[in-house]
C-alpha cells in the first residue's frame, strides 16, 4: 500500500496530461474571445435574501395603525427604527412575513378591527407583533395570548421584539420607563421615524393624563401625565425643520395638561417652539380640555394669534349636561367650557373650535342631551366629532346603568343632522387666503392645503405647489373644505429650510450616529438610511 508521500505530487507537470491544451492553443483560443465589461461596483444589483431567510433583519413589514396622532407618531418612530436596522417596510401585507399592528383602545369599532386583523395575519401563518394601547391596557386577553407584545413606552425597543418574533419567539415589554423613581415620558425623541407624510411631523409632548374619565380606557394604556423637557421638544422641531417639515403637530392625551409635572406650561413651551418656525411654515396645536387651558387662556390666545402658529384649537367638552360630566367626571361645567370657547372666539378672530361629542352617556336623559344640542346650535362648531356611546370593559362606565341602543343611535343621528344643517365656510367665499400645501385629497383630484385657521382649502394639483404657501382666491364651499384658485403672479413660499426627505426615507439617522456611535455600523449600512444631515 502506498505511503501518503507517495501519493504526494511531487511536480506541477505532473498534473498535465497529453491531452490537455498546450500554451500555444490557449493563446490561439484567446483570439475568439470577447471582453464583458465589467460591472462597477455602485452599478450591482444587492442580492435579494430568500423570503423564508430567520436572519432577523431581512424581512418585510407591514404595519397598520389606528387611533390618534399620538399612536401615528409612535407608529413612524417604530417603522424607522425597523427600517433602519434593515427590515424593509412594505404597503402590500400579503407581501409581508412579518404584520405590525398597533391598536387604539378608544372606540369597541377599533378594537374589533385589531381583533380581526391579528385572525387574518394567523391565517395567512404571518409574523404577528402587537403594539399599541390594547395590548398595554388589557395584555391578557385570550386573542393577544402567545404573541409579541412591544408597550406604548417600549416602542424604542421594537427591533428586539421583532427580531424575536421572527425566531417564532414570544416576547413581552410592557414596563414604565422611569427616572430615579419618576415616570418618564416614553422613548426618546432622537429616534428614527419614517414619516407618513414627510411634509408634516408628529411630536408627542407629553404621555398619559391628570384625568380618570369613567369612560375611558386609554388612561389604563398611557397612564399618569409625563411630560417630555422642553429643550428636547425644541431640539426634536428643530431637527425636523432641517428635513423639510413645514407643519407640525403638537400631540398628546391632553396637551394642555403639559409641563405641570415638570414645573412649566404649555405657554411656555409653545413660545419656545415659536421661536423655531421658519417662515411659512405653521404650528398646529393638538387636543386640550378645558380645565387645563383655563388658567392660560390669555396666553393661549397671543400665541394663537401668531402668524405661524394655525388659530385652530381642539377642546373636548363630551356633553352640555353638568349632571353628566360629573357621572363622566371631567372635572368642569359645561360653563367652564363656554367660557373657554367665548374668551378666545373674542380674543383671536376666526378661530376654529373643534370639539367631541358622546351621544347616549349612562344616564343621559333626553334633557341632558338637549343641552348638548342647544350647544352645538348656538355655536355652530365647523368640526365636530360625533360619538355614539361605547361601554369600554374594565372602565366604570361599563358598570352603570346603559341608555337603550336604539336611544343612543337615535340621539347619533339627530345630532349628526343637526351639523349637517349648517355651512360653516359659505362665507369665505370671494376672499383671498394664504394657504400651506401639505397633502393629497382622498380622491386624488386635489392637493389639500390649510388656511390660518386650520380651514381645509383644496387648490389644483401642481407639483410645484407641494410644502409651499400659496395665495388663492376662494371660489366655492362644501360642508368639510373650500376651494380656492391661485392668484395669477403671486410667488410661492417655500416654507421649509431644507428639501424634504423622499416618503419612506428614514429621518433622524445622523442624529442616532451622533448619540450612539456603537450602532455606526448597523445604520449605515442599511439599504434605508439616506438622510438629510441635521
Amino acid at each position: 500500500m502506498p505511503s501518503a508521500c507517495d501519493s504526494m505530487i511531487d511536480d506541477i507537470e505532473d498534473m498535465v496530461s497529453a491531452d490537455d491544451p498546450t500554451p500555444q492553443d490557449r493563446q490561439n483560443a484567446r483570439k475568439s474571445i470577447i471582453p464583458r465589461a465589467r460591472k462597477r461596483k455602485d452599478q450591482l444589483v444587492p442580492e435579494e435574501l430568500q423570503a423564508d431567510s430567520l436572519i432577523p433583519g431581512t424581512q418585510k413589514i407591514w404595519m397598520r395603525t389606528w387611533g390618534c396622532s399620538h399612536n401615528n407618531s409612535d407608529g413612524e418612530y417604530m417603522a424607522g427604527q425597523l427600517a433602519a436596522s434593515g427590515y424593509k417596510m412594505t404597503d402590500d401585507p400579503s407581501e409581508a412575513d412579518l404584520w405590525l399592528l398597533n391598536s387604539c383602545t378608544v372606540k369597541n369599532p377599533a378594537e374589533d378591527h385589531f381583533r380581526n386583523s391579528i385572525k387574518k395575519a394567523q391565517d395567512q401563518q404571518k409574523k404577528v407583533v402587537l403594539a399599541g394601547c390594547v395590548p398595554q391596557a388589557q395584555p391578557r386577553m385570550d386573542y393577544l395570548k402567545g404573541l409579541s407584545i412591544i408597550g406604548v413606552q417600549q416602542i424604542d425597543r421594537v427591533v428586539e421584539v421583532v427580531d424575536e418574533a421572527v425566531k417564532g419567539h414570544s416576547v413581552r415589554l410592557l414596563g414604565q420607563k422611569k427616572d430615579g423613581g419618576k415616570r418618564l415620558g416614553g422613548a426618546r425623541l432622537d429616534l428614527p421615524k419614517i414619516r407618513k407624510n414627510p411634509l408634516i411631523e408628529i411630536i408627542s409632548i407629553n404621555t398619559g393624563c391628570l384625568n380618570a374619565c369613567t369612560y375611558c380606557k386609554t388612561k389604563h394604556a398611557r397612564g399618569d401625565l409625563a411630560s417630555y423637557p422642553v429643550e428636547e421638544l425644541v431640539e426634536r422641531a428643530r431637527q425636523s425643520f432641517q428635513e423639510g417639515v413645514c407643519e407640525i403637530w403638537l400631540t398628546s392625551e391632553d396637551t394642555g395638561a403639559y409641563g405641570r409635572d415638570i414645573g412649566t406650561d404649555l405657554p411656555s413651551l409653545l413660545w419656545r417652539l415659536v421661536e423655531e418656525i421658519p417662515e411659512g411654515a405653521m404650528l398646529r396645536l393638538g387636543m386640550t380640555n378645558p380645565p387645563y387651558i383655563l388658567e392660560h387662556l390669555e396666553e393661549m390666545a397671543k400665541v394663537l394669534n401668531h402668524p405661524r402658529v394655525y388659530a385652530f384649537l381642539h377642546v373636548p367638552v363630551q356633553s352640555a349636561s353638568d349632571s353628566v360630566l360629573m357621572d363622566m367626571k371631567r372635572e368642569y361645567c359645561a360653563a367652564d367650557f363656554r367660557t373657554v370657547v367665548d374668551f378666545l372666539k373674542d380674543r383671536v378672530p376666526g378661530i376654529t373650535i373643534a370639539t367631541d361629542i358622546i351621544c347616549g352617556f349612562p344616564g343621559e336623559t333626553e334633557a341632558d342631551f338637549q343641552e348638548t344640542v342647544e350647544l352645538v346650535r348656538q355655536y355652530r362648531f365647523p368640526s365636530l366629532f360625533i360619538n355614539q356611546f361605547y361601554p369600554r370593559p374594565g372602565t366604570p362606565a361599563a358598570k352603570m346603568e346603559q341608555v337603550p341602543a336604539h336611544v343612543k343611535k337615535q340621539r347619533t343621528k339627530e345630532l349628526s343632522q343637526l351639523f349637517h344643517s349648517y355651512n360653516p365656510y359659505d362665507h369665505k367665499v370671494g376672499g383671498r387666503q394664504k394657504v400651506l400645501v401639505t397633502e393629497e385629497s382622498f380622491d386624488a383630484q386635489y392637493f389639500v392645503a390649510h388656511n390660518k385657521f386650520y380651514e381645509q382649502v383644496l387648490v389644483p394639483k401642481q407639483p410645484e405647489f407641494t410644502g409651499k404657501m400659496i395665495e388663492v382666491d376662494v371660489y366655492e364651499s362644501g360642508k368639510h373644505f373650500l376651494k380656492g384658485r391661485p392668484v395669477d403672479h403671486s410667488k410661492p413660499l417655500t416654507a421649509s429650510i431644507a428639501a424634504p426627505l423622499l416618503k419612506g426615507q428614514v429621518s433622524g439617522l445622523t442624529q442616532v450616529l451622533l448619540n450612539n456611535k456603537k450602532n455606526v455600523c448597523l445604520y449605515s449600512t442599511s439599504p434605508v438610511a439616506n438622510s438629510v444631515d441635521s
